[in-house]
């Protein structure tokens, strides 16, 4: 009778100890949560010079990975996208919601501005009118590019963008010292008979950059260039200012009880085998 006891009682733990393990969880509070950070737009080239493939697989793929692996370092500042070739618009708007952002950067190729060609200065107006004008946070815009603007005036654009407060840092795609053509579907891109080629224009680039504070930098292997512009640049040196604070449901962790009462299980199963012996004594 004693053994079928001791059974029980240890079968008893075990299952107990079981629910502690599951973490059981039952009643909630609300929690306010204050985000801190800077609001960075990001421009991205989607012209048909960024299928060129002198970086692997193609300037367009290697800019949207790199941004990709921006996105994924971002704690608690807001995030935009905005994509631009002949034309531009806003592709996804200011959020702390990176899982969403992220899919906004997968729909992105070179079909999804109609209007042909590169104008740095419409990519540059539109990421402006991305961001808040009555916040007080910190406004940066990386600016993704492989240069060479046929329309517009970008040293304007970057102007009216410094006179807002906002600094712009310039990433060149492609190399400097060669020609790459540009693959088209089924072939290369032609015009009166001959190959169109293309390589980085990175002056308009720099002066872009200089012209408002920021920083230019040559896309190279790795993400070490972002990483220079996010932690060097954006995150230690421009001031944090305080999104609006949400409210967060947080549960309550319940699983003490039933662990309290797997070891009062235990404990009773070890006192009975305790007398047990000592009965026998």
């Amino acid at each position: 009778m004693r053994r079928n006891i001791k059974f029980a009682l240890f079968i008893a733990a075990a299952v107990f100890l079981v629910v502690s393990l599951l973490g059981p969880r039952w009643g909630f509070h609300w929690e306010e949560v204050r985000r801190r950070g800077v609001e960075i737009v990001i421009a991205l080239d989607t012209s048909e010079s960024m299928l060129s493939r002198d970086l692997q697989p193609n300037r367009l793929e290697r800019s949207k990975r790199e941004v990709y692996d921006l996105i994924k370092m971002l704690r608690g500042d807001r995030v935009g996208l905005v994509v631009f070739a002949g034309g531009a618009f806003l592709q996804c708007p200011l959020t702390l919601d990176y899982g969403a952002c992220l899919m906004f950067l997968d729909y992105i190729d070179t079909a999804i501005v109609p209007q042909k060609g590169t104008n740095l200065a419409e990519a540059i107006t539109k990421a402006v009118s991305a961001f808040d004008a009555k916040g007080r946070t910190s406004k940066a815009i990386i600016l993704i590019s492989d240069g060479g603007n046929l329309q517009g005036d970008p040293m304007a654009a970057a102007q009216d963008a410094k006179r807002k407060g906002i600094k712009i840092y310039a990433i060149g795609v492609g190399r400097e010292d060669e020609e790459a053509p540009i693959p088209l579907e089924g072939g290369f891109k032609y015009s009166d008979g001959k190959m169109v080629t293309t390589k980085l224009e990175d002056e308009t680039l720099r002066d872009i950059a200089l012209a408002t504070g920021g920083i230019y930098v040559r896309s190279v292997t790795g993400d070490l260039d972002l990483e220079k512009i996010y932690y060097e640049e954006i995150n230690k040196k421009m001031e944090k200012g305080e999104f609006e604070s949400s409210r967060r449901k947080r549960w309550e962790e319940r699983f003490q009880w039933p662990l309290f009462v797997a070891v009062a299980f235990l404990f009773a199963e070890a006192c009975i085998g305790e007398r047990e012996r000592n009965g026998q004594a």
